[in-house]
């Protein structure tokens, strides 16, 4: 169990929380649920003790796992190493083991001590650790002969899935997790929430997905109206709750509202009249009617709509012939692909990572040259990209605000069409001229997509667009990719994402690129279908 009383946290005068006693019990998994900027990594953090507490206790169980997205700290540990440090008991020992057999001595001292160390890796089921570790590191996909490697020898995506093989090793009686889809492929997410199913600790998550924490959570415990509010259910189910509990509120404050104007009537018709006893009666009621003070919630959600493009693409927009591709020469991850993508094609580019989803959309984008083949863009096709890694197009060590970024990169000439386009991306006033060296990674991609909003291109190649985006700001792009009249291919894992707009998919496997005619869930059903001979 964990347990929180009276914890409160203000950041530069703002309070984030206050007063929270909550109770998170073994056996449930919560989803810790609010909007970008609302504290829920750093709610994690206080309970761990990264973040200074403004006031409050935090009890916790003995043995935490807590993922860590701090790469640097590993890069010269192996990747099983990494894996193995999640139980500190542990790893501790085996270091001070290995440190007195390479000692030259060998004194009744080190015997003792050697034994007392050998009784702790029993008691922490150290002789199985590097077996329980291979198993975690492979179900997040990652093979066998990366597991010796040095942490800064393997992918970035890799190295960040052994960061969740860390937080899960060791038998944790509480799991506090960050945003462990990040990086994660379809498979490896599938894996993952079949993992936390047979969890049976207290489990805390912070995730953007939909699907993730609809599938996975018992509880949500959401972080709003200043204080951490638990709900029974999954997400969906905590939306449905919230807006039911917040409607009653304000329609009771309403009736309230309408009953106190019809006494006030009553008052000021016969309060200087002989029903002196009747006017008081009534002012009473006003006092006893006085609506609750609703505390405004800090729910905000983004206006995600692409114009309709100005120009209109000819019929085939990207033809593809033999097209073969990667980042270095001598190592192809798109072979010899040929395919067309037409006009008004709303695609999603799905696939385990290290397939090529990221190569392909550079490709598309011509970010990539080719190694070989070609790949052309149709008549009149205008592209709007977003990167995967959004310092491509913005320089976070640049000092210029956000606004004048836009005018820079769109060429829009109207300083209100640059602040409406903000506006609608949550940048009201004063933060449309934030530095875009201080702005969040969720801020910069609101702005990235505000860019392309100005834009108004007829081909969208969006890599990765979630990332770092909270659930309202995923909701509203998938609506904006719906709407959107041009063409559209996005690499995502977002189920919800994809199964919003998407009406076609790409798929990337061990045989190659090819399409698929349908929606994600189709695509899933048929998967399913193949494999139990259907």
């Amino acid at each position: 169990m964990i347990t929180v009383e009276d914890l409160s946290k203000e950041i530069g005068g703002r309070v984030l929380f206050k007063d929270v006693n909550l109770a998170f019990n073994k056996g449930h998994r919560y989803g810790l649920t609010g909007p970008n900027g609302a504290g829920k990594s750093t709610f994690l953090n206080m309970l761990v003790g990264s973040e200074a507490l403004t006031s409050g206790l935090v009890y916790l169980p003995k043995k935490i796992g807590f993922l860590k997205q701090r790469l640097e700290e590993f890069r010269e540990w192996t990747v099983i190493d990494t894996v193995i440090m999640g139980n500190g008991r542990l790893w501790k020992a085996l270091k001070e083991r290995d440190e007195l057999y390479e000692a030259e001595a060998m004194t009744d001292e080190v015997g003792i001590r050697l034994g007392e160390l050998e009784e702790v890796i029993a008691e922490e089921d150290g002789y199985s650790a590097e077996s329980e570790g291979e198993v975690l590191l492979t179900g997040m996909g990652l093979p066998l002969d990366l597991h010796r490697k040095k942490m800064k020898e393997v992918p970035t995506d890799r190295q960040f899935r052994a960061l969740l093989c860390q937080a899960l090793f060791g038998h944790p009686e509480a799991l506090l997790l960050d945003e462990p889809t990040n990086h994660l492929d379809l498979n490896s997410i599938g894996w993952l929430e079949t993992f936390l199913h047979e969890y049976q600790g207290v489990l805390i998550v912070i995730s953007h997905d939909r699907h993730f924490l609809n599938a996975v959570c018992t509880d949500i415990a959401d972080i709003d109206y200043e204080t951490v509010i638990l709900y029974p259910g999954n997400y969906d189910s905590m939306v449905t709750t919230k807006m039911a509990v917040r409607g009653r509120a304000e329609g009771d404050n309403k009736a309230k509202e309408k009953k106190i104007a019809q006494l006030q009537v009553f008052v000021a018709k016969f309060g200087a009249g002989t029903r002196a006893s009747q006017v008081q009666s009534r002012v009473r009621e006003i006092q006893r009617l006085q609506p609750m003070e609703l505390k405004k919630s800090n729910i905000q959600r983004p206006y995600i709509r692409f114009p309709n493009p100005e120009k209109a693409s000819g019929q085939v927009v990207i033809k593809c012939s033999k097209l073969s591709g990667g980042y270095e020469e001598g190592t192809e991850v798109i072979q010899r692909w040929s395919g067309e993508i037409h006009k008004g094609d709303k695609i999603a580019v799905i696939g385990n990572n290290g397939l090529g989803k990221t190569t392909l959309l550079r490709l598309f984008a011509k970010e990539l040259v080719p190694f070989s083949g070609l790949m052309q863009w149709g008549h009149a096709v205008e592209v709007g990209y977003f990167p995967q890694a959004h310092d491509e197009l913005v320089d976070k060590t640049s000092k210029i605000s956000a606004f004048d970024y836009l005018k820079g990169k769109t060429g829009v000439t109207l300083d209100q069409e640059i602040r409406g386009a903000l506006g609608k991306m949550l940048f009201g006033g004063d933060d449309a001229f934030k530095p875009v060296s201080a702005l969040s990674g969720g801020e910069t991609a609101r702005l990235l997509l505000a860019s392309l909003m100005l834009q108004a291109p007829n081909l969208l190649i969006l890599d990765e667009p979630n990332n770092h985006l909270d659930l309202e700001a995923v909701a509203a792009l998938a609506w904006g990719l719906e709407d959107y009249k041009g063409t559209a291919i996005v690499a995502s894992h977002d189920r919800d994402l994809i199964q919003g707009f998407a009406t076609k998919l790409i798929v990337l496997d061990e045989k190659g690129v090819s399409f698929f005619q349908g929606s994600l869930d189709e695509y899933l059903c048929t998967k399913m279908n193949s494999k139990v001979g259907f």
